[in-house]
């Protein structure tokens, strides 16, 4: 079986159906079981994220939460200066998704709630 870590990176008040909603997207477009999802992957400034928290309980997985600077050492695709402003890593999804994994399967992506920015990036990588 494959095994997935979903990073996760989310504004503050994001909610569990906006994240869960996210990564079950992200999941079902690359044609990914859910049930191969083994944690969600964050920056410890986010691991108490009530909607991490949460998305990560509905689907029976640990948050598992990386400090700033070991995710800033982490080589990305896509970089960001918003990410980097507010928590000091340039990734926070992609980074996390690949500091226990090995392979980054899903670049980021950002929810898109209707009427409203989302709050919410994930990435997937596949753990050997």
């Amino acid at each position: 079986m494959t095994l997935l870590v979903v990073g996760v990176g989310a504004g503050s008040g994001v909610t569990a159906d906006e994240v869960l909603g996210l990564v079950l997207s992200v999941l079902r477009e690359a044609g990914l079981p859910p049930r191969s999802v083994v944690e969600l992957a964050t920056v410890d400034a986010k691991a108490d994220e009530p909607g991490i928290v949460g998305a990560a309980a509905r689907l029976g997985v640990p948050v598992r939460a990386y400090r700033a600077d070991e995710l800033a050492t982490v080589v990305v695709p896509n970089p960001s200066g918003v990410s980097l402003a507010a928590v000091g890593t340039p990734s926070v999804a992609e980074a996390a998704a690949l500091v226990g994994a090995d392979e980054l399967l899903v670049p980021k992506r950002k929810s898109a709630p209707r009427g409203r920015t989302g709050k919410v990036t994930c990435a997937v990588a596949r753990r050997a």
